[in-house]
């Protein structure tokens, strides 16, 4: 399918023995000409079928262009429309451009993966380093202490209310080990 492009005027390159003032003179004469002459639908800046490739490199009047292009193609009927004004027409409405382009760029998330993980390691390393280095439980916490404190606590009628020193207790009270 032939692409859609704009009817705007080829200007060749001058050479430096040409004067400066007819070529600028020549080249408003033709913009104006060019800008008189009503345009078409079928007139683009960029062909339809390569709107995703080319839009980031775009200038703004240029999307506008083609923006402005695709709404009135878009008032036609859309039985007649090809597919690539039809791709084109989502990928300028819907894109990953503009508010919906992609904030974080790919890879991102293995590097965040990554990191997660080396933090994870060096906080388990450290953790366990530190198990390793650190001095022995202190004496009181074994099971025998604290059948102990439970027959302290009862001589000394601790919490007589609700506590180990009630009558009726069946809790295991200050025995925490196995």
């Amino acid at each position: 399918m032939q692409a859609l492009r704009v009817a705007r005027p080829r200007v060749a390159l001058r050479t430096a023995n040409v004067s400066s003032a007819r070529w600028i003179a020549a080249t408003a004469h033709q913009a104006n000409v060019a800008a008189a002459a009503p345009t078409t639908t079928s007139a683009s800046a960029i062909p339809l079928s390569n709107v995703e490739a080319q839009w980031a490199r775009l200038s703004a009047e240029e999307q506008l262009t083609v923006h402005q292009q695709l709404e009135e193609l878009q008032k036609k009927d859309w039985k007649t429309l090809s597919i690539d004004e039809k791709k084109a027409a989502y990928y300028v409405a819907f894109g990953p451009h503009g508010p919906r382009a992609p904030i974080n760029p790919p890879g991102t998330t293995l590097k965040i993966v990554l990191f997660v993980g080396a933090l994870l390691g060096a906080a388990g390393t450290l953790f366990f380093a530190s198990r390793t280095l650190a001095s022995p439980p202190p004496r009181t916490i074994n099971k025998e202490w604290e059948e102990a404190a439970n027959e302290r606590a009862i001589e000394q009628k601790t919490d007589p209310i609700t506590g180990i020193a009630s009558e009726g207790y069946s809790g295991k009270g200050f025995v925490v080990h196995k």
